[in-house]
């Protein structure tokens, strides 16, 4: 939003400089960007061309002799065709900054005669684009004085950063009111006087659909001369960026900026028939004013007449019924639109103008008549003409429907710090429109039709603050309420971490995958649970959720292996979603292994080649896992089978309890490779993060102390029969329970089948680390101790000790 300062005077009668508006705007919550303060101009004089002789080298320059006002005459040559004695216009001396040529310039010689300075063009002083000649001025000119000055250029322009629910503030009339609240002047709040038309406009205005219009305003003024906007208003649109067109259309850009307030003009003798107001029918056609060709969809708002469509609502005129030079009578247009309608509108055609910035932040339904009234006294004042009576379609404001916000005083207090009056708080509200009703400590406040951003209390402390000096509000330190170095991160965050730490030691790489997967995939991996599908998908190969990590995974593994890196490991920790609540999103570590992509290393060597990964090369990365995380690993049960995605036979389940899973791991199952057209040796894990215990708090974050035995540990072999369907971690289980005091590991380091063993019988054999912690241990001691073993592993798992 870019306003000048005269143009902000107009409004408000302050006697303030340009430091100071510019520093109060920013403390009440308009936050100045940028001010350009015309200092560029200054350097530029009034001067007047004494005498204009022809140069001797050259036809076209001419050496001109020019007052300045400082003294002697200066020399300068010039090329301009109306370069002539007597003229009047802009001089720079030499060291003076061009900023239309973007060139400083020094005295030089110009074929031959030397050159002290130039008389200069319009484009020049980028004050148009008119370079056929230098600047002509009248001959009351003052020569000697500030050219900026004389023709009023020198007006500084303020461009604030305006934030979304700020809509009352998109016109200079809305900054000015802010500013008279904070104290910097007093606002000159005119009263409109209506316009007394002759007759009943014509030309009507049917709304097909009230959601997308509120009210709708109409009235034609006859006789006008359309022509060239006075300079005043050319100026004043030049220096915010608007490009002047002709009298109507300024007006219209005009009271865009003066008062928020977008308005429209359509060429009465353009129209055919009454105004419409309806949805776009699919596929319909305008070719609007910015010269281009737009097609319309279903749910836009467009104004049509018997000719179709004249011009998309709120956004952009149509070029059919825009106005130029031979217009003679013209319909002005002042409409309240529906916001998000107009938002979703220009977003969707691509179109950035005045009119959808403000239309979509919304417009003030209150000033909506008032703001007919102002264009109307503006085209006669400017292009005359007779008006008719304003024809109004749809629902006009009604006072009553203002908003109410029950305020307690005390708020003010609470959420910032300060220490407002009641008196202060009251004057404020007041000062920026709002109509507090009485004088308690809790008060009802009427909100200002211009302000359709309050809702609650808090806005209402908002605007105090403000107002009162968001500079008041002390700085205080922040309160630590726990220790010092006391830890940062949740657990959920420290065990994403560590198995992320873990997984990339154990040679594996990270990789970031959709979390939208097609929903074949997603079917596949669901384990019969239902999919959640996406309503508004962003591809159409992704269409749902994942409810696992290794369909993405897998994928990526098998891009990978298509681009000749057949061996390589990919893991993830991140989400996976089961549903829609929050408590069926899961935290998961998902990892893929392929080919050789083993921990020892992959591919072929001389000292014998790398085996392809399986089973057991998953088991350990989802262990690793585990242990980063804090899992009690020893505790841990793992059941042969998986989820229906792994291969039956070479597969686990890892669990804590019967009923706690922490993850799965295996080999997959060919049908599901097939259904992913991923192929290769594959294997892969997932352990579901937030399934682990959350550890028991401690008194002290120190490490316990380390206990070493003085003992030396005695390792021995037991080797059992036992029925093939039992597995191996039950007996290393039952094995270890014998004496959990003395008992510290036990390992498996052999497996035998055979007709010497039984038929549907194997051997296990295992290794038992015993630790002795209070003496040392006798014969009889181990005797006891292996009698308890064997006699445990036989009442868990059945086996016998084997005899040879």
């Amino acid at each position: 939003m870019k306003i000048t300062l005269s143009w902000l005077k107009d409004h408000l009668d302050t006697e303030a400089t340009l430091n100071e508006v510019v520093d109060t705007l920013t403390m009440i919550g308009l936050e100045v960007e940028s001010v350009d303060d015309k200092a560029a101009l200054k350097p530029f004089v009034i001067a007047r061309v004494l005498t204009a002789e022809k140069h001797p080298d050259a036809d076209r320059l001419k050496v001109l002799m020019v007052d300045t006002g400082s003294g002697e005459p200066i020399q300068v040559v010039c090329g301009a065709p109306n370069a002539r004695a007597g003229l009047r216009g802009a001089f720079a001396a030499p060291g003076t900054y061009i900023p239309g040529i973007d060139t400083t310039l020094s005295v030089g010689k110009i074929r031959g005669v030397e050159s002290h300075g130039m008389m200069c063009s319009e484009r020049e002083l980028q004050l148009s684009d008119e370079h056929t000649g230098i600047i002509e001025l009248p001959e009351d000119a003052p020569v000697g004085e500030s050219f900026a000055s004389w023709a009023k250029l020198d007006d500084p322009v303020i461009e604030i950063g305006l934030t979304p629910n700020r809509p009352d503030c998109t016109g200079v009339y809305g900054i000015a009111r802010d500013l008279a609240a904070a104290g910097l002047g007093r606002l000159k709040d005119k009263v409109i006087e209506p316009v007394r038309g002759a007759g009943e406009c014509p030309v009507k205005v049917h709304i097909e659909d009230p959601d997308l219009c509120r009210v709708f305003a109409l009235r034609l003024v006859r006789g006008v001369k359309n022509g060239p906007s006075p300079k005043w208003m050319q100026q004043r649109l030049t220096a915010i960026g608007l490009r002047p067109i002709n009298a109507l259309v300024d007006i219209t850009n005009y009271l865009t900026f003066d008062r928020g307030r977008p308005l429209h003009v359509f060429d009465a003798a353009k129209v055919k028939g009454d105004l419409v107001v309806r949805r776009a029918v699919a596929g319909e056609t305008l070719l609007a004013l910015d010269g281009r060709k737009y097609m319309l969809g279903g749910e836009m708002c467009v104004i049509a007449d018997d000719n179709g469509v004249e011009s998309i609502a709120g956004v952009m005129g149509g070029e059919h019924s825009g106005c130029d030079e031979n217009t003679t009578d013209v319909l002005i247009e002042a409409a309240v639109w529906e916001p998000s309608n107009i938002a979703r509108t220009g977003r969707d055609l691509g179109i950035i103008t005045d009119a959808r910035y403000r239309n979509e932040r919304g417009i003030d339904p209150a000033f909506n008549e008032a703001g007919m009234e102002l264009a109307t006294r503006l085209v006669m004042e400017l292009c005359g003409g007779k008006p008719t009576e304003t024809f109004t379609a749809g629902r006009p404001y009604d006072p009553s429907e203002r908003k109410s916000v029950s305020f307690p005083f005390t708020e003010v207090q609470r959420l910032t710090g300060l220490e407002v009056s009641k008196q202060e708080s009251l004057s404020i509200l007041s000062r920026l429109g709002f109509e507090p009703q009485g004088d308690a400590d809790v008060v009802d406040v009427i909100v200002p039709s211009w302000r359709p951003d309050i809702d609650g209390k808090a806005d209402l402390v908002e605007e105090v603050m403000r107002i009162y000096g968001v500079n008041r509000i002390e700085p205080q330190a922040m309160v630590s309420k726990d220790a010092v170095g006391g830890r940062m991160l949740t657990n959920a965050q420290l065990r994403t971490r560590a198995a992320k730490r873990a997984l990339a030691v154990r040679g594996m790489m990270e990789a970031v995958t959709w979390s939208f997967i097609p929903e074949a995939h997603a079917r596949l991996f669901s384990g019969n649970r239902k999919v959640l599908k996406l309503s508004n998908p962003i591809a159409a190969d992704m269409t749902a959720m994942r409810p696992s990590l290794l369909p993405g995974l897998l994928t990526a593994v098998q891009r990978n292996a298509d681009r000749g890196f057949a061996d390589v490991a990919l893991f993830e920790v991140s989400d996976t979603y089961e549903g829609e609540g929050p408590d069926e999103q899961r935290r998961v570590a998902g990892g893929i292994r392929r080919g050789t992509a083993r921990l020892s290393g992959n591919g072929r060597h001389w000292s014998g080649n790398t085996p392809a990964v399986n089973v057991f090369v998953a088991k350990a990365d989802a262990l690793a896992v585990l242990e980063a995380c804090g899992a009690p690993v020893d505790k841990l049960q793992v059941e042969t089978g998986g989820p229906s995605w792994y291969h039956p036979g070479r597969s686990g389940t890892i669990k804590l309890g019967p009923k706690n899973i922490l993850g799965t791991f295996g080999e997959f199952h060919p049908l599901a490779l097939e259904e992913l057209d991923v192929s290769g040796p594959l294997c892969g894990f997932e352990i579901f993060i937030d399934a682990i215990p959350e550890p028991k708090a401690r008194p002290t974050r120190t490490k316990p102390r380390l206990d070493v035995s003085p003992f030396q540990a005695v390792k021995r072999d037991f080797a059992f029969v036992v029925d093939k369907e039992v597995e191996a971690a039950a007996l290393i289980r039952a094995a270890a329970a014998a004496d959990r005091k003395l008992i510290t590991e036990v390992s498996l380091f052999d497996i035998f089948e055979g007709e010497s063993i039984g038929a549907g019988k194997k051997s296990l054999a295992i290794e038992v680390t015993i630790q002795p912690v209070e003496r040392t241990l006798t014969e009889e001691d181990f005797e006891a101790l292996a009698a308890a073993l064997v006699e445990n592993v036989q009442k868990q798992t059945g086996g016998e000790l084997r005899s040879s």
